[in-house]
């Protein structure tokens, strides 16, 4: 099916948060209209307040202001926690492309990976055209700050401990490739090549292990020397512990440390294939991330 890009609404739920800001505006380069769906205008950065065709507000867990939001739009997309899908199919017969989280294949589960569980299985169960992409862990120089965040403690700690010394897998995703995987969805959509639900995992184009992870941060945001040591992940634990009395310390949570102890890395052919996304690699995000 044809379709103008300028025919075609999108309500982009979170539109004043990283992921949904930089969808907005690269929806807006394509030729889209969109509506930005946010908790407070006032967040929205100017230049979306004036080129999206409408700014609205709304509660996600408030019915009628979120049905509100989202009327006249061809297409929901969601960049808001997965678990606010339920909410969104309620008050929209529209289509919706959402973002999820690898973190659903997590063996320790949390609030996080359970609410993605719950807005897939509610896609699943109403049946309606859907994308729901699966990130791995985001990284970007404008979007998700988890690499900066790791820098920081970099500069404070010469010496890291991993957990058997870093040998688990994480495949990182930088935030204009998934930025790119959401955009390149809209086109599925509306050209009836999505005819239900879909999932759809969305990683970095090669995994690498935390050890090496480390060590490239350290290398392109220039810390000092660091030494990784391999500690049982439970000392790490009491560790991190003591640290958050600390100030200017970044706060690590338990289940942070338990999931390093998992191996993180998918296949992207299928991405590659539906998307038409080729990911960047690891060291080109990160020389972007921190030159900037």
């Amino acid at each position: 099916m044809q379709f103008s890009a300028s025919e075609v609404t999108i309500a982009v739920i979170g539109a004043s948060g990283r992921s949904g800001s930089a969808l907005c505006h690269s929806l807006l380069a394509e030729g889209y209209k969109v509506i930005a769906v946010v908790r407070n205008r006032n967040n929205l950065v100017p230049e979306l307040s004036r080129h999206c065709s409408a700014v609205r507000e709304a509660d996600l867990t408030d019915h009628d202001r979120l049905s509100a939001a989202l009327k006249d739009a061809d297409i929901v997309v969601n960049t808001a926690h997965a678990r606010y899908i339920p909410a969104i199919l309620a008050v929209t017969s529209a289509p919706v492309v959402a973002l999820g989280s690898t973190r659903k294949f997590t063996r320790w589960p949390d609030a996080h990976g359970n609410g993605v569980l719950a807005g897939e299985r509610a896609l699943r169960e109403d049946g309606r055209p859907s994308l729901l992409l699966h990130p791995t862990m985001i990284y970007g120089a404008q979007g998700e700050n988890n690499v900066q965040r790791l820098a920081a403690l970099l500069k404070k700690l010469p010496i890291v401990p991993l957990p058997d010394g870093g040998r688990f897998l994480v495949q990182p995703i930088e935030q204009r490739d998934v930025t790119r995987s959401v955009v390149a969805a809209i086109p599925l959509i509306l050209s009836g090549a999505v005819k239900g639900p879909e999932t759809l995992v969305i990683a970095g184009p090669n995994a690498v292990t935390y050890r090496k992870f480390v060590s490239m941060i350290a290398q392109f945001s220039e810390s000092r020397k660091i030494c990784i040591i391999s500690v049982p992940d439970w000392c790490i634990r009491m560790a991190a512990y003591i640290l958050r009395k600390l100030p200017g310390v970044p706060r690590i949570e338990d289940a942070e440390i338990r999931r390093l102890t998992e191996n993180k890395n998918f296949d992207i052919a299928p991405m590659k294939e539906r998307l038409g996304v080729t990911p960047i690699s690891l060291p080109e995000g990160l020389s972007r991330v921190f030159r900037n």
